[in-house]
């Protein structure tokens, strides 16, 4: 492990939204392990190398429990919500495996395949009503957040009718500007999901939400607390982290117009063309975890209390790997990219998103064809750093 003169502060947000942010280049070169300073100033080590972090993503004696004390965070947002009751993310073994079982059913390839036609029927029905109103578009509010939300709450069994109730809160929960904003943001959505999990107690629906009230209503499990923090860990990531790689997916396909002609001639390649653009835009960066004993790694001790944080933007393009890391490559193989996370806390609703990428790519670039953006690429806004990465707008055209 090469030292830094001074530990590099983390998180930085990205000069461009497909690429890892320039003040992380000197972690590039430190690989596998450096030294960073959180935005309170509290020290830890950053996981930068990609062999490295898929062996610490399996190791017992680093925790996800956020209650933990001295559990890192990243913001002071989430410092005022870390006390609030996680499930799956943020809980270790037994109480995780126990959880994962309960949805593993419901999250896996199969289930996945079997919702493809309804996810093209949405999909369809949105491109349907864009080319209809005619260009311009606002391809974010128009397109890629309600595929996202419409697949989740069909998935879930939440009505969709009130997608902008739980698309605001989501927005204030992950990014809003103080830390009262995301401890209102996640009373509402406690509230609301809990009124929803009582009408589904006495008049249930076939929901994947619903088949748990009536596991409960079975055996007791999960418990009211449990259920209401799967409810909101399910529709917050379930449709915030499939809108942002639609939206930033395709602004990066528009910004290399050579590789999406070379996926327009062969659309083979597109299962490839997302594992790519997964790897690329590692949407998700910044993996908290906890040392629980001294862990002797890459030259260094990681003492027990240590915080641990993986820059899933920086591991996914390690040049061991990945040779040339920052050209986009559909001839890759990228399948190994930790961008999804990796070990047994790996995202459970990766079969779905990789679907509907898949789907919703496909669909937009073949029946708009002259799709292009509508304002100057280093114009459009982006989202800060501090949390999941994607576009706040993308105007296009056709």
């Amino acid at each position: 492990m090469t030292e830094l003169s001074q530990p590099v502060a983390f998180p930085q947000s990205r000069t461009c939204p497909f690429h890892p942010p320039a003040g992380y280049d000197p972690l590039r070169a430190t690989r596998p392990l450096a030294r960073i300073a959180l935005f309170d100033g509290r020290p830890a080590w950053l996981v930068t190398g990609h062999t490295l972090a898929r062996d610490l993503l399996t190791d017992p004696r680093l925790s996800t429990d956020r209650t933990r004390d001295g559990f890192p965070v990243t913001t002071p947002r989430f410092a005022a919500v870390r006390d609030r009751r996680t499930a799956l993310l943020g809980v270790d073994d037994p109480v995780h495996r126990t959880q994962r079982r309960m949805m593993i059913p419901r999250f896996t390839l199969r289930r996945a395949t079997e919702l493809r036609p309804r996810i093209q029927q949405i999909v369809d029905r949105l491109l349907d009503t864009m080319i209809a109103q005619g260009p311009p578009a606002e391809l974010v509010s128009a397109f890629a957040l309600p595929v996202a939300s419409m697949v989740i709450c069909a998935l879930l069994g939440v009505p969709y009718a009130d997608h902008e109730f739980f698309e605001e809160q989501t927005r204030r929960l992950l990014r809003g500007p103080t830390a009262a904003d995301t401890q209102d943001a996640r009373d509402r959505l406690e509230e609301y999901l809990g009124a929803l999990i009582d009408t589904k107690h006495q008049k249930p629906g076939d929901g994947l939400l619903d088949e748990l009230v009536q596991q409960q209503g079975r055996d007791g499990t999960p418990d009211r607390a449990e259920l209401l923090a799967l409810a909101i860990i399910l529709l917050v990531a379930g449709h915030e982290t499939t809108a942002n790689m639609i939206s930033l997916g395709t602004y990066t396909l528009l910004e290399h117009p050579d590789r999406l002609a070379e996926l327009r001639a062969d659309p083979a390649l597109l299962p490839a063309a997302v594992e790519e653009l997964l790897r690329m835009l590692s949407i998700a960066d910044g993996l908290l975890r906890q040392a629980t004993e001294d862990i002797e790694v890459a030259g260094v001790t990681i003492r027990a209390g240590d915080a641990v944080v993986f820059s899933t933007s920086v591991i996914n393009r390690d040049a061991d790997v990945y040779p040339a890391p920052d050209t986009l490559d559909w001839h890759r193989p990228a399948r190994h990219h930790v961008a999804f996370g990796f070990g047994i806390h790996q995202c459970l609703g990766q079969n779905l998103a990789r679907t509907e990428l898949e789907i919703a790519l496909s669909a937009l670039f073949d029946r708009l064809p002259t799709l292009r953006l509508a304002a100057p690429a280093d114009e459009i806004p982006f989202k800060p750093g501090d949390t999941i990465q994607g576009m706040l707008e993308l105007p296009v055209t056709w």
